[in-house]
């Protein structure tokens, strides 16, 4: 079934134009999601309204659920993406490292396929959340880029992710970032489509094998690049979204908003399907 959609950028994002029973139907529907995503990095549609059983159909429709791997997501699979801790009593305080650029899950052996965004609460001002799409920035590199980048490996720790918000961790915090496992994973994705992507986020700590100031000048600037604006799409919450994201050839952030506001979003996690790939 051909879907109805509208390009939100150049490079990333695509509107779909459909209802909720449209988008329950599975099958064919389903199909053409996974197809449009795989190119678009990142699928929204409006007006939608899903509930969080109607979220988690939607999301079986499409892959595997992922259940019970984090306990912010409960037995139900659903994660409540907020800083109120009356929501979120255990894992509240451990979301500033949404403001930062990341994928999701690198400290899994293989990072989940992608995830289901719905709002409950939206805070008055800022909030937006941005998509970077790491397939178009690795296709978009110098010829020497590609080459110099080449079968590297970094290695990804929570402790890195978080520290961008919490450089003075309490022993509780450090405790929890000591509770997930360090990986190791290629900087370049290469897909069993053969595409490739850039394997980029906030919790990659360092280079195999490279010098730390070195390691930390080629992240930076891999990042930098990825997050052009050619490559990235702002999207302006309503209620009513619903917006999905390829968490293997994206990375994504939400801009700052007032953490008081009660902003709260509903989240399923696609199970990973694609091993990395060990070398470029």
């Amino acid at each position: 079934m051909a879907l109805t959609t509208e390009n939100l950028s150049a490079n990333v994002g695509a509107e779909i134009k459909a209802d909720k029973k449209t988008l329950l139907s599975g099958g064919a529907v389903a199909s053409e999601i996974r197809r449009l995503l795989e190119q678009r990095g990142v699928l929204i549609a409006r007006g939608i309204g899903f509930d969080d059983l109607e979220e988690m159909a939607f999301a079986r429709t499409l892959g595997t659920v992922r259940l019970g791997k984090v306990k912010a997501e409960g037995v139900d699979g659903i994660m409540k993406v907020t800083f109120d801790k009356k929501e979120n009593p255990t894992y509240a305080n451990y979301f500033g490292g949404t403001f930062f650029w990341h994928m999701d899950g690198t400290y899994d052996e293989v990072p989940p396929l992608g995830g289901i965004l719905t709002p409950r609460v939206l805070s008055p001002t800022g909030g937006q959340t941005e998509f970077a799409n790491t397939y178009a920035a690795y296709d978009a590199l110098p010829d020497s880029d590609k080459k110099l980048i080449e079968g590297l490996k970094v290695v990804h720790t929570i402790e890195a992710a978080h520290r961008c918000y919490t450089p003075n961790p309490t022993a509780e915090e450090r405790a929890f970032w000591d509770s997930f496992p360090i990986r190791v994973h290629p900087l370049v994705w290469t897909h069993r489509s053969g595409r490739k992507s850039l394997v980029l986020s906030t919790s990659g700590d360092h280079i195999e094998g490279m010098k730390k100031t070195e390691s930390d000048a080629l992240l930076r600037r891999l990042l930098d690049w990825a997050t052009r604006p050619q490559f990235v799409y702002q999207h302006h919450w309503q209620m009513g979204d619903m917006v999905l994201w390829d968490n293997t050839g994206t990375m994504h952030r939400v801009l700052q908003f007032d953490i008081e506001s009660g902003r709260r979003l509903h989240r399923v996690t696609l199970e990973a399907e694609e091993a990395l790939s060990k070398a470029a």
